[in-house]
């Protein structure tokens, strides 16, 4: 009665009817909802395995799929970093130009990091390092900062605090080439000294947060996808039955009906998954 479209159900199986749409719908929910209850303590939270040594190797295997030299991981650069997220959670702000006009350079000189070249990249709100470095790869200038060749260090900071309001994962990538000659620490660059500016912030495109989607998936959502599925072969069955259906319903359009019930469930899918699509670079 429930999936099989046959006489006694009328070839309209009860899954694909509206109460049972919404039934479909509150147990994928619910899945998500007690997964993430489960790994965060938050039924809205999202877990998160991004680290400091998650991104060194992402993105050194990712330099060198490019064909260029990996980074040295430099504690100075990590500090600087980590003095960055610390600002903007301070000061509650998401740019790489602090409300005050503060550049995202001074932090390299309060850590004692003296350079030739440097540059920053952002992000905030991703669930897991492959999925970061995707919108990264993405974005042109963000890209460019990730390959530059010319780039031997890195630092990283992955810091949770509250933004805006919100609970809020930032990571803060900084790249440098060291000076060749040892210079005096200073507490402010000009950007015009920088052969690499910083990359610009802003919100990812769908196309790239559909691939970051797919990259942060859950399984509770894969079991979630798993049921929707199912439930678009009933609808199809449904309307390869529609033949089959009581003459009122066959003479009206509700004749389709399995065939909009496929476009709803197939728009539900994509929802579940956009729903891991977050994140800001």
């Amino acid at each position: 009665m429930a999936v099989v479209p046959h006489h006694k159900n009328g070839y309209r199986p009860h899954l694909i009817r509206g109460y049972g749409l919404i039934a479909l719908a509150f147990v994928v929910i619910g899945i998500q909802l007690g997964y993430n209850g489960a790994t965060t303590g938050n039924v809205l939270g999202i877990q998160s395995d991004i680290t400091i040594n998650a991104l060194l190797d992402q993105t050194n295997q990712t330099r060198v799929d490019a064909g260029v030299l990996p980074l040295k991981l430099n504690p100075q650069l990590n500090q600087a970093a980590y003095l960055k997220a610390q600002d903007m959670f301070a000061k509650q702000y998401w740019d790489h130009v602090a409300p005050d006009g503060t550049q995202p350079w001074k932090w390299f000189g309060d850590a004692g990091y003296n350079y030739d070249e440097a540059g920053e990249n952002l992000a905030k709100g991703f669930s897991s390092t492959d999925a970061m470095v995707t919108a990264w790869l993405n974005s042109p200038e963000h890209k460019a900062n990730l390959l530059r060749d010319s780039y031997q260090d890195v630092g990283f900071a992955v810091v949770s605090g509250n933004l805006n309001g919100e609970p809020t994962l930032l990571v803060v990538a900084l790249y440098g080439k060291p000076a060749a000659v040892a210079v005096a620490t200073v507490t402010q660059q000009p950007t015009t000294s920088l052969a690499n500016v910083s990359a610009s912030n802003g919100y990812i495109n769908i196309l790239t947060q559909f691939a970051v989607a797919i990259k942060s998936i859950t399984p509770a959502a894969v079991v979630g996808l798993i049921f929707i599925s199912g439930a678009i072969i009933v609808a199809l069955l449904a309307h390869a039955y529609r033949r089959k259906l009581p003459r009122p319903i066959r003479l009206s359009w509700r004749r389709h009906h399995g065939l909009y019930k496929v476009m709803v469930l197939i728009s539900f899918s994509i929802i579940v998954i956009l729903m891991y699509g977050g994140g800001q670079i």
